[in-house]
Parts: C-alpha cells; sequence; structure tokens
C-alpha cells in the first residue's frame, strides 16, 4: 500500500462562517481569492473546476456539502499524472470561533512528499489570500504560489 501524503492548515478569519462558505462556494467569490474561472455544482456528485492563473486545472467532485459548516471534495489536476483529477480529497470544516470563524482544512491522498509540499505552499499562499477577501479586504491579483502569473 502506498503511503499517503497530507496538507493540513488552520486559518482565523474575520468574518462570519455563511461569508467564509460563499467565498469557498460562489465561483464569482472564488475567483477573487483563487484561479480565474470556476464552476462549483453545490451537491454531493457535483462538479468541482477551477482554471489557475497559469496552464493548470483543476477538477473534482463534492462528496460532502453541509451550508456554512463542512465541505469535503476530490481535487486534482488535468494533464497531471501524480495528482490527476479527483484523486485527493480535501475536507474543509468551518467553526465560530473569536467572532470569526476558524478555517480547518485537510487535503489528503497526495502520492509523495514532493506534491504535498508543493500543495502546502499553494495552500499557504491560497488560505491567506482567502482570509483577506472573505474580511473584506483585496487580496490583489493573484500571481499564484510561486509569484508570477502564469505559475501553476
Amino acid at each position: 500500500m502506498t503511503e499517503a501524503f497530507v496538507v493540513q492548515r488552520e486559518t482565523h478569519i474575520a468574518a462570519p462562517r455563511a461569508s467564509v462558505f460563499a467565498f469557498l462556494t460562489d465561483p464569482d467569490k472564488i475567483v477573487q481569492w483563487m484561479g480565474t474561472e470556476a464552476t462549483t455544482e453545490m451537491h454531493p456528485g457535483g462538479l468541482y473546476l477551477l482554471k489557475g492563473v497559469g496552464s493548470a486545472t483543476a477538477r473534482g467532485a463534492f462528496r460532502e456539502v453541509v451550508p456554512v459548516h463542512r465541505l469535503a471534495y476530490s481535487f486534482g489536476w488535468e494533464t497531471n499524472d501524480e495528482v490527476p483529477p479527483g484523486s485527493s480529497l480535501i475536507e474543509i470544516d468551518l467553526i465560530e470561533q473569536d467572532g470569526g470563524t476558524l478555517l480547518r482544512m485537510t487535503h489528503s491522498g497526495l502520492p509523495n512528499e514532493a506534491t504535498r509540499a508543493s500543495h502546502d505552499k499553494g495552500w499557504a499562499h491560497y488560505l491567506g489570500r482567502l482570509t483577506s477577501a472573505a474580511a473584506g479586504r483585496d487580496p490583489g491579483p493573484d500571481r499564484g504560489p510561486n509569484g508570477t502569473r502564469g505559475a501553476a
């Protein structure tokens, strides 16, 4: 059996859970902090599709949708043999905390340390941008986790 690699992150967002949930699920709000186009079908089995700032496109399917509380969806990259569409799992819990929301995220099923490290860097970048956008601040143009527009 192949060992799976996991990214876990938590961040406090100065916004109510309903607002944070909208920034995770509404395509118009998603692209304020991540990617250039998004499609979400908010039901188990529904499509999750995100075109990144470069040529990368992420695809998966929702497994759990509990409004303002929890999301779980499969995830992977088109044209990527290491992490193909639907091959990993992202789980996000939103918890009321200190007048805002604690976002607790686990990204599991990554195949090796290199992809785990790459996704950890990406999540650090994007959760920072989400924290700003959901709190009503403009995170600025998305240049990707590598700092240059067009980076995957």
